[in-house]
């Protein structure tokens, strides 16, 4: 349906794609992330698939786990695999498949094809995770040297129960409200869960030697990039369990004030326009401030793809570590 509802307008476009000029990476003191693992939370989010794409387009010698709400057969709330399997060109290749009528023939077959190997799809790693569930995210964190946090519970500024009309979401809301939100308890098992996996490795790494350590963690990438939204881009939305706004703010401070051990960077994105807001234009960014112009603000917007960018370079960025940035490309 998602493609239907696109029509000719807007794909993938994953066969004009070209590599990235390989970037000149100074090893004594350039933040990298050759060899790393980056966690992207919300992956089969329309922002979250975008942002895998990026990463394996543009870091090569990078691993992408791309950690999507749990999926299972009985499972009401699964959103599927299909916009990531989109984004990222997992369906580029050569398929086929028999007769339905055919007994011997009614199989199908898949292939890559040459035009897939920048795609650098053998980087990804796709897992099922209740993002309310601590165990869960324990399970998933060994190895993760960075989290991008694009899970959301809602579409806009509603709840996607709401906006989707998803009887299923409101049915998890409503009968287990104990499980909390994404925005707030989803993202606070994750971190949790990241900082216990990156105490442990560094006790590891206790037992080698003090120089290799130090320049080890000279060259890591950001911790966490979480994806938030300005303040003022949308009108506020009452939700069982407190407005729109308040669950946004509510989670940008939990990581600054719960998690001091990690670095981070929150990125408080305009208003996403993918139809009327072209890409690739020059990202702008300014520090957020709590009494910003409400006006300029909500003019603010942003394709996706250019979030993606935005998402992605912020792992490599120092400049913007500890900072909450306001990001867009257009004003309309």
């Amino acid at each position: 349906q998602m493609e239907e509802a696109l029509g000719d307008s807007r794909g993938n476009r994953n066969y004009e794609y070209q590599s990235a000029s390989p970037t000149v990476v100074d090893e004594d003191d350039s933040m990298s992330l050759k060899g790393k693992t980056v966690l992207v939370a919300g992956a089969n989010g329309r922002l979250g698939s975008m942002v895998c794409r990026y990463l394996l387009r543009n870091h090569p010698e990078t691993k992408v786990l791309a950690a999507v709400h749990y999926i299972g057969e009985d499972s009401p709330t699964s959103r599927g695999y299909g916009r990531l399997s989109y984004e990222v060109g997992a369906e580029d290749g050569a398929g086929s498949i028999g007769a339905a009528w055919s007994a011997e023939d009614r199989t199908a077959s898949f292939q890559y094809v040459d035009e897939m190997k920048d795609y650098n799809l053998q980087n990804l790693r796709v897992i099922d995770v209740e993002f309310l569930d601590p165990v869960q995210c324990n399970t998933v964190m060994e190895g993760v040297d960075s989290v991008i946090w694009c899970a959301t519970d809602f579409n806009g500024n509603q709840p996607r129960a709401v906006s989707g009309l998803n009887f299923a979401f409101l049915f998890r809301a409503v009968a287990v409200p104990d499980k909390g939100r994404v925005e707030i308890e989803g993202l606070r098992n994750i971190l949790g869960a990241f900082k216990n996996a990156k105490q442990s490795k560094e006790w590891s790494n206790a037992l080698q030697s003090s120089v290799k350590s130090e320049s080890k963690a000279k060259n890591d990438p950001i911790n966490v990039v979480l994806v938030s939204v300005a303040p003022n881009v949308f009108e506020d939305f009452e939700t069982p369990f407190g407005t729109f706004k308040d669950q946004k703010r509510q989670g940008e401070e939990l990581l600054k004030k719960e998690f001091p051990s990690l670095s981070y960077t929150i990125l408080q994105m305009g208003q996403y326009n993918d139809n009327f807001v072209d890409e690739n234009l020059d990202l702008l960014m300014e520090v957020s401030q709590p009494d910003g112009d409400i006006s300029k603000e909500r003019r603010r917007k942003i394709n996706r793809r250019d979030a993606a960018r935005a998402v992605g370079d912020a792992l490599l960025n120092n400049e913007i570590s500890g900072k909450t940035m306001q990001v867009w490309t257009a004003e309309r």
